[in-house]
Order: structure tokens, then C-alpha cells, then sequence
């Protein structure tokens, strides 16, 4: 497998938009909601953070791994507005795959994970649903608990339009990107809006929240462009309590317009946050 560099490392500041406000969906990357739950502040979301690793992925794997590529993405420390984080790709391992962190300045982890070309050596473990064909939200949403993941099996499909301005927007303003790639006439689809789609799809079926984003698989199978409507469907393969926490783990393919399945995700989150004193 060729790649550019045998090793990147670049360093950004987090940054988060609007964190004092709180009428925001998910009240864990609000200020006042995630001290409610004890934490310091606003939790940058986690597919904000995992796109910011882009650019220095992009850098040893080139852009062949937006369409022949994968990462395994674990959080392990919340990462808040204002943190300097290192990010890491370290040289590739005897399998070609590649470690890769994102460290803040006292020295902890935020993200760790495993990035690599082709076909991942796990994608064989991800399950498809059956229902293919995007269906409409209903006006009431059930409220998601452990007993209802478990039995959901294959969750309602869904729809989603992203339009050249819409993928360009994201760019700009999750991830301050400069990079031609995700803001030109036709730009790509960035890999943060990408690794988001089954928190939407999940939201698609139940009501739930403030949730955190715990752990990623991500198979990108072909170029993911923008100007198009994608089909998400998934299944709820896992559900289970830990440490108080509430996970629900779905299984997730993004198809095009023409059926072509783009990327495969195993998104698992913590769809019910216990609270704690200190949680950092």
C-alpha cells in the first residue's frame, strides 16, 4: 500500500461555536449542560474532533483513503474549546495500518486510533439492515432506553440531502479547512459530516439525549461527493449498560443516488450519560 508519509504530525486549538447557548439539541456541548452532567465545559462534539485528524491523515495516506480507506476511532478524554491538541499518524505497523492520537498539552489522549488503506480487517463484522428504502420521521418519537435498542434490530431508513453549499459550509465552520478537496465547485464530502450521518439516522427512530460519541469504525468504500441525496440505513447491533452509562452500538451503510454504498460505519454512543461529581 503506497502512502505519501511514513508519518504526520500537526497541532490545532479546539474550538466550539456558540457554547453559552442552550437551546442546542444535544445540552452536553453547551456550557451550563455539560456541567450538569461534571464536566469543566461544553464538550466539543466527537465527529468535530475526529475531522480535525483529516488533514494529517490526508498527509501519509494521501487522498485515496477518503475512498479506499478506514480508521478506527476510540474517545478517550473529553476535548473542550480552547484545548491545544497534537495530532499524530504514526509510521505504518507490519500491516501497513497506522496509530494515530490526538494529545492535549498536559499530555493525555483525547482520541486514539487505527488508520489504514483498502479493506479493514474488521469490516467483515458489520451487519446491513434490510430496510433500504428511506422512510419518513414520524410526529412522535419514542424515548430511546436500553430495552428498546436491544429489540430494535433494523431502525428506519433516512434520506439526506448534501448539497456542493452544504458540504462547503461544513467545511468552513466545523472544521476551518482550506483544503480544495472539500471546498471547490464540486467539493468532497468531509469525513466529520460523514462520521455524524448515524447519530442523525439514530435520532431518526428514537428520541434521545444529551448523548457522547464513544467509538467509531469508518470504511470509506468510494468517492463521497457532494450535490447528491444519500440513503442511510442501520441496525442496532448492541446495547448495553456501563459504569451507569447507557451505549447503543448501529451498524450503518451510506448509500448514493444510484445505490452505490459509499461508507460503512459501526457508530457506538452513549445515548444516556450518568452523572457524576467530576467526570473529568
Amino acid at each position: 500500500m503506497t502512502t505519501v508519509n511514513r508519518f504526520a504530525e500537526n497541532v490545532i486549538t479546539a474550538f466550539l461555536d456558540g457554547p453559552d447557548n442552550a437551546n442546542i439539541p444535544n445540552a452536553i456541548h453547551s456550557t451550563e449542560g455539560a456541567k450538569d452532567y461534571g464536566y469543566k465545559a461544553a464538550l466539543v462534539g466527537g465527529v468535530t474532533v475526529w475531522g480535525w485528524a483529516t488533514p494529517t491523515i490526508l498527509e501519509v495516506l494521501g487522498e485515496r483513503w477518503l475512498e479506499d480507506g478506514w480508521a478506527h476511532v476510540r474517545f478517550r478524554r473529553p476535548t473542550y474549546p480552547g484545548d491545544e491538541i497534537t495530532v499524530r499518524v504514526d509510521e505504518p505497523d507490519e500491516n501497513g495500518a497506522h496509530e494515530f492520537r490526538m494529545t492535549k498539552a498536559d499530555g493525555e489522549n483525547t482520541l486514539v486510533g487505527t488508520v489504514g488503506l483498502g479493506t479493514a480487517p474488521w469490516l467483515g463484522e458489520l451487519a446491513q439492515s434490510e430496510r433500504t428504502v428511506a422512510e419518513p420521521v414520524p410526529p412522535e418519537l419514542p424515548q430511546m432506553t436500553l430495552d428498546l435498542a436491544k429489540a430494535a434490530g433494523d431502525i428506519r431508513a433516512m434520506g439526506t440531502e448534501i448539497s456542493a453549499d452544504e458540504a462547503r459550509e461544513y467545511a468552513v465552520e466545523k472544521q476551518r479547512t482550506t483544503n480544495q478537496l472539500f471546498l471547490g465547485e464540486q467539493p468532497r464530502v468531509h469525513p466529520g459530516w460523514i462520521a455524524g450521518r448515524p447519530i442523525r439516522l439514530l435520532h431518526h427512530t428514537f428520541d434521545y439525549g444529551p448523548a457522547i460519541h464513544a467509538q467509531s469504525h469508518i470504511q470509506h468504500l468510494a468517492p463521497f461527493e457532494s450535490g447528491q441525496t444519500i440513503t442511510q440505513t442501520g441496525r442496532i447491533v448492541d446495547a448495553y449498560e456501563r459504569k451507569g452509562h447507557h451505549y447503543a452500538v448501529v451498524d450503518c451503510v451510506l448509500a448514493g443516488e444510484d445505490g452505490t454504498p459509499l461508507t460503512r460505519i459501526r457508530h457506538t454512543t452513549i445515548f444516556q450519560v450518568a452523572k457524576r461529581d467530576n467526570a473529568d
